[in-house]
């Protein structure tokens, strides 16, 4: 085999293509109105464009590069665009994206501390930073997982775990006669992925009770407790209970003192998620939504949604990390750690269910860092601001209306003409008008549905946002309703 099918690419090439990718990237990150938000391509037109395999001699870097920026840039959607508005708007940082290209080079797997010392216990670092930011208990402890829907399972799992005498560790629940039926309680505004955890786990999807929420989108307490003595009278045994900090659709805020009350009073495991409105504590005066939850024993929120954190990094905080650790530490000889007492170091494998574990905190690290608190709440109380100002607009126009509060930085809204009053029709022109202003590549909206109503959602999240990018999406609105 001759030398040039051996070994690494030359470290030559690698710096020039390295000083040339770093330089697309600023201009990307300084100019991305050349591209149109959402990507225009059609199903099957990168698939087209790609041979059916794997090439036989090895191809230059820059040839792989060109085909980057003609057939795959094309093909995305632009999530950290400044006109991305829609589900919940991201960012890729200057200082993450830094962080990314080091833990790429460095290509840790944080499974055990002594696997790199530097991931385990940045991680712990990290973690208690941001737990201090958030004004949360110092009886918390962290652990990152990739995304919200992980660390709901998680919650999902320990709280299984936590049920006396169920031992479904080492019993599981399949053929059993002998444990009563687990029950789940969500909002009717829960994140489905709350609900997939509780399939996956074994729960089943006819457990996990729905409770209704009110007029502002809320879970109601006295119908959780309803549902609770409902199926104690019926042999079940209530277990978990999810509130959420920013609900998917409205980014209402469950009332967590009166869930903690009842989660307290029926020993159910309460798990808070705040993936996207949690990260407004930050700010001093939005302290009070995290209300209640030092009472909670999980509590979720994800830097990658809504502290400039590329994709993906979700925080999962816990009053009871033993739970924690005895639902998902399993231990074969090839895992155990040698050089050190097993009880002076964090092996994060053992709080999860990955093995392989990416070195996440190097991101987050760079951000806070890069940022500052101060900065940190200057932006997210800027992206704030741009929701109020988005929500005064409507509230002012006579042929739109708001559809549910806006607690954040997300506004939920239709437009209704005058005069136009049909609940089908309003809906059909909605879901036109979104179609249209998304065709337009200017910007990128998303919808939900609430009370039947067809609504439309502008997330602001994006740290390049300014208000001329709000403006001109409201203009469009206006122009194409």
């Amino acid at each position: 085999m001759s030398d040039q099918l051996q070994g690494e690419i030359d470290l030559q090439e690698f710096r020039q293509m390295g000083y040339q990718l770093v330089d697309w990237i600023a201009d990307y990150l300084g100019h991305p109105e050349q591209y149109p938000v959402l990507s225009r391509s059609q199903p099957g037109d990168i698939k087209a464009q790609l041979p059916p395999a794997a090439p036989e001699e090895a191809e230059p870097l820059a040839a792989i590069i060109a085909d980057f920026e003609k057939i795959i840039v094309p093909g995305i959607t632009h999530w950290n665009h400044p006109n991305f508005f829609a589900y919940f708007s991201i960012t890729g940082s200057v200082p993450g994206i830094l962080a990314e290209m080091l833990i790429a080079a460095l290509n840790v797997n944080g499974m055990l501390w002594r696997t790199s010392p530097a991931a385990t216990e940045l991680e712990e670092v990290t973690l208690d930073w941001l737990r201090q930011l958030l004004g949360l208990p110092a009886d918390l402890r962290g652990v990152i997982m990739d995304g919200a829907s992980m660390s709901s399972m998680v919650a999902v799992a320990a709280a299984r775990e936590a049920v006396a005498g169920l031992d479904v560790r080492r019993q599981g629940l399949a053929g059993r006669t002998d444990t009563p039926r687990l029950r789940a309680y969500i909002s009717d505004q829960t994140h489905s992925s709350v609900e997939k955890g509780a399939i996956v786990l074994g729960i089943g999807q006819e457990n996990v009770v729905k409770i209704p929420s009110d007029d502002q989108f809320r879970m109601i307490p006295a119908a959780l407790e309803t549902a609770v003595l409902h199926d104690l009278a019926a042999g079940y045994r209530p277990f978990f209970v999810c509130a959420t900090i920013g609900t998917t659709s409205t980014t209402s805020i469950d009332p967590v003192p009166a869930i903690a009350d009842l989660a307290e009073k029926y020993g159910l495991w309460l798990h808070v998620d705040g993936a996207y409105g949690g990260m407004a504590a930050i700010v001093p005066e939005m302290r009070h939504v995290l209300d209640g939850v030092a009472r909670a024993d999980s509590l979720v929120t994800n830097p990658h949604k809504w502290l400039f954190t590329p994709m993906d990094l979700s925080a999962f905080y816990t009053r009871h990390p033993d739970v924690l650790k005895r639902a998902f530490s399993l231990l074969p000889e090839y895992l155990r750690n040698t050089e050190t007492d097993a009880n002076a170091v964090i092996d994060y494998m053992d709080y999860g269910v990955q093995l392989g574990r990416r070195f996440r905190s190097l991101k987050l690290w760079f951000v806070l860092r890069a940022y500052g608190r101060e900065g940190l709440v200057a932006r997210l109380r800027e992206h704030m601001r741009l929701a109020q100002q988005l929500a005064e607009w409507i509230d002012a126009a006579p042929d739109f209306e708001r559809l549910a509060p806006t607690p954040f930085s997300t506004v939920c809204f239709r437009a209704h003409p005058r005069g136009l009053d049909d609940p089908d029709q309003l809906n059909k022109l909605n879901e036109q008008l979104m179609t249209a202003v998304n065709a337009t590549g200017e910007i990128f909206l998303s919808h939900t549905k609430l009370n039947g109503a067809y609504t439309l959602r502008l997330a602001i999240g994006n740290i390049r946002t300014e208000e001329a990018h709000v403006k001109r999406a409201w203009e469009l609105l206006q122009e194409m309703v």
